[in-house]
């Protein structure tokens, strides 16, 4: 099992701007995720975030400017970290970095760094926007630093508008893409899927008998997005049709859907898009023949048939109208004879790849943050996986990027 997302070293600059009360939060996750935070703090970061709560949460002392001595610390930050985060970055500070001045520990840190470089500017709308702004931006985009535009709502100044700050568990999203690209860790094989288009389907379907009442399944959606968010944070272009459920959609194009058949359509419209098509939906096999456009009532009946017809099988038709080269993955969620069902499923949709997992366990299958699964590939040997169903994910992707 891969361990790419623990134990990393991230380098954490704070300047001078209202966001920065986010940032305690932001230590805390980063933390909590097994990683290990050192911090710079500007002087005037020092007035929106407090060193002790900062050192409390990380552990660790938090460096500012008159620690910028003959220790030099600015090299051994750079030198020591996996990633080097600047959030929130101000325009002031960003006009320093896009040309090179060192004027204060964080800035001579930058200078020093050659790690993969998140930059989160948070400003007032007019200063974002501002072609001075813009140009130092474009400028550290051109040198492969990875600049975060901000997002759209109330600013502190009153305003609303683009410039505040993407919240914590966002941030850790960007944090876990760059540590993935540019995983160093992983035994020579560089997991990589810049340039990909990853089409991926999660969730349940919700087949309605009338307004207010529907057949559905207990699946969470979690393997789906677990596999979206992987491919997402190895690089790809993500596209995630879900289903009626909760997910995190993250750096992602999110289409939602209800039914089998309004998922049927999105695949349609998506599928010449995507490289890999990953079936991860638990789509409902059957709708009501007649859909009632009223409540049906229950008085008056002690018992109600419902008459059942097939939906589309989306996997097969995602199958049938694949291209050469697409990679097509399905899964198999199983009660019994699972290798054998996962298998006869392989070969009768046209999948590359299925994915088969007994759901009867207790720690697997639905609603689980775990699972056990196995990879079946059309041809060549199986692989099972066991785990949290985020590292399984990503431990899948290396497989199939390896075949």
């Amino acid at each position: 099992m891969s361990d790419w997302k623990h134990g990393r070293k991230i380098l954490l600059g704070i300047t001078g701007g209202i966001a920065a009360y986010k940032i305690p939060a932001l230590v805390r996750l980063i933390v909590k995720s097994g990683n290990e935070a050192e911090i710079i703090l500007t002087d005037s970061a020092r007035n929106f975030a407090a060193p002790m709560t900062l050192e409390t949460l990380s552990g660790r002392k938090v460096w500012t400017d008159p620690d910028f001595d003959g220790r030099i610390p600015h090299i051994k930050l750079a030198q020591w970290a996996d990633v080097f985060v600047i959030a929130p970055c101000t325009a002031n500070t960003l006009a320093k970095i896009a040309h090179g001045i060192a004027d204060n520990l964080l800035t001579s840190a930058i200078l020093a760094a050659e790690c993969p470089m998140l930059i989160f500017p948070a400003m007032n709308e007019a200063m974002y926007d501002n072609p001075a702004t813009q140009s130092n931006i474009n400028t550290l985009k051109s040198r492969g630093v990875r600049v975060v535009e901000p997002s759209d709502g109330a600013l502190a100044c009153g305003d609303s508008g683009r410039g505040r700050m993407p919240e914590p568990g966002e941030i850790m999203h960007e944090i876990f893409r760059a540590l993935c690209v540019h995983d160093t860790r992983s035994g020579g094989l560089q997991p990589h899927m810049a340039g990909k288009n990853v089409l991926v389907t999660a969730g349940p379907t919700h087949e309605y008998i009338d307004p207010v009442r529907y057949i559905s399944n207990p699946s969470t959606g979690k393997m789906g997005a677990a596999m979206a968010r992987s491919a997402w944070y190895m690089g790809a272009d993500v596209r995630l049709i879900a289903g009626p459920v909760d997910v995190d959609g993250y750096g992602m194009t999110v289409v939602r859907v209800k039914s089998a058949c309004d998922m049927l359509e999105a695949v349609r419209d998506n599928l010449s898009w995507a490289d890999y098509i990953v079936k991860a939906a638990a789509v409902g096999d059957y709708r009501v023949k007649e859909f009632s456009p009223h409540k049906v009532k229950r008085e008056g009946r002690d018992t109600l048939t419902l008459e059942l017809v097939q939906n589309p099988d989306i996997s097969a038709e995602a199958g049938r109208l694949k291209r050469e080269g697409q990679i097509l993955v399905g899964f198999a969620a199983e009660t019994d004879n699972v290798s054998a069902n996962a298998r006869e499923k392989l070969a009768r949709k046209n999948l590359d790849y299925i994915l088969a997992n007994d759901v009867t366990g207790g720690n697997t299958g639905f609603a689980s943050d775990t699972n056990t699964i196995t990879l079946i590939p059309r041809d060549g040997e199986e692989a099972a996986f066991s785990g949290l169903k985020d590292d399984i994910a990503y431990d899948i992707w290396r497989r199939i990027i390896a075949r």
